[in-house]
C-alpha cells in the first residue's frame, strides 16, 4: 500500500480547523450553569454561564454525578449537549430548563459520568488484526497452548507458518515457560512463531529455526539475544533476534481484514469507557484502515496515529507534520524504539537484573542513532516519540531532547518518553525542566506482578512512578501499550491506587495516588500528551461530548474492586459508541 497522500491529511486539517472555529460561548440568564453556544446561534467568544436562549440541544444527561474533570466546577449533576459538544453544564434542574422538541434526555438515575477515557499509547491495529488471524495463546496453560496450535496447524498447509500471540510466559500453570521442545512436540510439520503480548521476545520451533537458518552458533545480533541452554536452543527470542523469523512470516490480512480489525478493536475498547487511543508506531497500511473504518461508521474512539520509522520518511518529504487531521484522526508524532521490554523483562538499566548479575538488559539504539532520529524530526517540526524502558535509555533519549532544545529551540514541542518506566529524581528533573511528556504503563502494576521479582521492591518504587512524576508537576501521559498490559482505564486506576497484583502483593507503594489523580492521567493528561487539552479531557461547555458513564463512582468502591466496575454507557461525540 502507498502512503496517505499530502492531500487526504490537508483535507483532514481543513476540517479540524472549520470545527475549532465553531466553538464559541456566551453569557445567558442562568448564573450557575456554564455553558457555551454553537456559532449558529449568533454568538459571541469568551467564558459564559448558561446557554443562548433559544437553543435546543441534541442531547441532555440529568440526575448524575458528574465528575467533569474542570477545576472551575468539579461535581455537577447534568449537562446537555449540541453537535457533538457540551454546550452547559450544572444541576438538573437548571439544565432541563433546555430541553426541547427533538432532545434526547438520559436520566442517569444517579449514576456517574466522567469525561471520556484516553489510552495515550497503545497498539490497537495489530492486535485486532492478531485476533482476528492468529492463535490467541493467552491460555493460561502450555498444554492448552499446544492444543490450540496443534488444532491452527491441522488447518494448515504442511511447511506454512502457524502464528500465535498474547502469549505470557509468567501466566502458565506449569509455572515455567514456553520453550522450542513443547513447540515441537505440539507441531512438528510446520514451523511456529508465538509472540509474546509484550511484543519484543517470541518462542520459535526447530522448523521455524531451520527455516530461518538459525543455528546454536548463530551470533546474537547486535541489540537482540537468541537463547541458549547448555548448548542447546532454548526457541526464544528477544529484540532484533526476531527479524529473520518475522521477514519470513506470511501477512494474510486485506485491507477488508484490517478494516475489520479496527471496527473489532473499536467495539472492544468503547465497552471499556475508551473514547480517544493514541497508536503507536503504525506504517500507511494503518492509516488506510483507520480511513476505511471511519468512512464506514465502524471507528468508535478518536485515534492519534503515531508514524512508525518507515513510514515517517514519505510524510517528512511530503511536508506534514505533527498535528495534522481533525477531531477524529489527527498524525501524532514519530516513534522509535530504543530498548527492550519491562513485561520482558528486556529493557535497559544501570543495574541489573535480580538473580542476573550480568544481565542489564537490551539496547536496539546507539546514542548517535537516537540524536540522529530526533535530530530529523524535531527540526521537520515534529512531535517525538520514543520508547524507552530503563533508566539508562531515558538518559539517552533526554540527552537528545535537550541538544536539539538548545540547537534549534521551539516552543512546547511535548516530546515524549513512550513507557518512561525505571526513573530517578535527576530524571524527574530534566523531563520536567524540558517539557517532556512521559507515558508509562497504567495497568501493569496490577496485571503483571509476577514479572516484578526480577526487578525487585527497591526498583519498583521507581518504577511506573506516577506519583513522582505528579510530585515534579509533570502531566504524565495514560498508557496500556496494548496488548502488552491490558486498556481497561477502571483496571488502570485500581492499579495507580493500590499498586497492588492479582496475588496481593504490593508493588511500590510509595507511587500510589489518589483516585481523582488517577481520573485525571486518564482524561486531561491524555488529552494534553496529542496538544487537545481545550478539545478534550474534562465535562467542560465548548468541549466535545466524550464521556463514560459508570455503574459506581471509584471514589465510593473498595479500590481493590474498581476494575469491577461496570461501563453502562460509552459516548463520543454525542453519539452512544457502546451501551450495556
Amino acid at each position: 500500500m502507498t502512503d496517505m497522500t499530502r492531500g487526504a491529511f490537508i483535507g483532514l486539517g481543513a476540517a479540524a480547523a472549520a470545527a475549532t472555529a465553531t466553538i464559541a460561548t456566551a453569557r445567558g440568564a442562568s448564573a450557575t450553569v456554564r455553558g457555551s453556544a454553537s456559532s449558529r446561534e449568533g454568538s459571541g467568544t469568551g467564558t459564559g454561564q448558561g446557554a443562548a436562549s433559544g437553543m435546543v440541544p441534541d442531547l441532555v444527561v440529568t440526575n448524575s454525578r458528574v465528575l467533569t474533570g474542570d477545576a472551575q466546577q468539579p461535581l455537577a449533576e447534568a449537562f446537555a449537549v449540541d453537535r457533538g459538544r457540551f454546550i452547559a453544564v450544572g444541576s438538573t434542574d437548571e439544565v432541563s430548563n433546555l430541553i426541547g422538541l427533538g432532545t434526547k434526555v438520559i436520566d442517569a438515575s444517579g449514576m456517574c459520568v466522567t469525561p471520556g477515557f484516553v489510552d495515550a499509547h497503545s497498539h490497537p491495529l495489530w492486535g485486532g488484526l492478531a485476533a482476528l488471524i492468529s492463535v490467541d495463546t493467552n491460555l493460561g496453560s502450555i498444554q492448552r497452548i499446544q492444543d490450540a496450535l496443534s488444532a491452527r496447524a491441522r488447518e494448515t498447509e504442511p511447511g506454512k507458518w502457524v502464528v500465535g500471540f498474547m502469549y505470557d510466559d509468567t501466566k502458565l500453570s506449569e509455572g515455567r515457560p514456553l520453550d522450542r521442545r513443547d513447540l515441537d512436540e505440539a507441531v512438528p510439520d510446520h514451523p511456529v512463531f508465538v509472540g509474546h503480548r509484550g511484543g519484543h521476545t517470541a518462542v520459535v520451533n526447530s522448523a521455524a529455526f531451520d527455516a530461518a537458518g538459525i543455528t546454536v552458533d548463530t551470533p546474537d545480533p547486535r541489540g537482540g539475544t537468541i537463547y541458549r541452554d547448555s548448548g542447546e536452543l532454548t526457541g526464544r527470542l528477544a529484540g532484533p533476534a526476531l527479524d529473520p523469523f518475522q521477514a519470513l512470516l506470511p501477512d494474510p490480512s486485506s485491507r477488508e481484514q484490517r478494516q475489520a480489525a479496527v471496527k473489532l478493536i473499536s467495539e472492544l475498547m468503547s465497552a471499556t469507557g475508551l473514547t480517544s487511543v493514541h497508536a503507536a508506531g503504525v506504517g500507511s497500511d494503518a492509516f488506510i484502515a483507520f480511513q476505511d473504518a471511519r468512512a464506514a461508521g465502524e471507528l468508535g474512539f478518536r485515534a492519534n496515529l503515531f508514524a512508525n520509522a518507515n513510514a515517517y520518511p514519505s510524510f517528512r518529504a511530503s511536508g506534514i507534520r505533527s498535528g495534522l487531521g481533525d477531531e477524529w484522526l489527527r498524525l501524532g508524532p514519530v516513534k522509535y524504539a530504543a530498548d527492550g521490554s519491562a513485561s520482558e523483562r528486556t529493557m535497559r538499566m544501570s543495574t541489573p537484573y535480580m538473580g542476573r548479575a550480568d544481565d542489564y538488559g537490551i539496547l536496539y539504539m546507539s546514542q548517535e542513532e537516537i540524536h540522529e532520529a530526533v535530530e530529523d524530526a524535531h527540526r521537520a517540526g515534529w512531535q517525538v516519540a520514543v520508547h524507552a524502558n530503563g533508566d539508562v535509555t531515558i538518559d539517552m533519549v533526554l540527552q537528545a531532547y535537550e541538544r536539539v532544545q538548545q540547537l534549534w529551540p521551539r516552543d512546547d514541542t511535548r516530546h515524549r518518553i513512550e513507557h518512561c518506566s525505571l526513573v530517578n529524581p535527576d530524571l524527574l528533573q530534566r523531563i520536567k525542566s524540558g517539557g517532556v511528556i512521559p507515558a508509562p504503563f497504567y495497568t501493569y502494576a496490577h496485571f503483571h506482578g509476577h514479572k516484578w521479582v526480577e526487578y525487585g521492591q527497591q526498583k519498583m518504587e521507581w518504577m511506573f512512578a506516577h506519583n513522582s512524576f505528579l510530585e515534579y508537576d509533570i502531566p504524565v501521559a495514560p498508557a496500556s501499550d496494548w496488548t502488552p498490559g491490558p486498556f481497561e482505564p477502571l483496571m488502570a486506576i485500581q492499579s495507580m491506587v493500590t499498586r497492588k497484583d492479582y496475588d496481593g502483593r504490593v508493588w511500590g507503594p510509595s507511587q500510589r495516588i489518589s483516585v481523582d489523580q488517577a481520573l485525571k492521567i486518564c482524561t486531561m493528561h491524555g488529552a494534553y500528551a496529542s496538544f487537545e487539552e481545550n478539545l478534550k479531557g474534562s465535562i467542560s461547555a465548548g468541549k466535545l461530548a466524550d464521556f463514560a458513564m459508570l455503574g459506581a463512582d471509584p471514589h465510593d468502591v473498595d479500590p481493590d474492586s474498581i476494575k469491577e466496575i461496570p461501563v453502562v454507557r460509552t459516548v463520543v461525540g454525542g453519539i452512544t459508541r457502546w451501551e450495556a
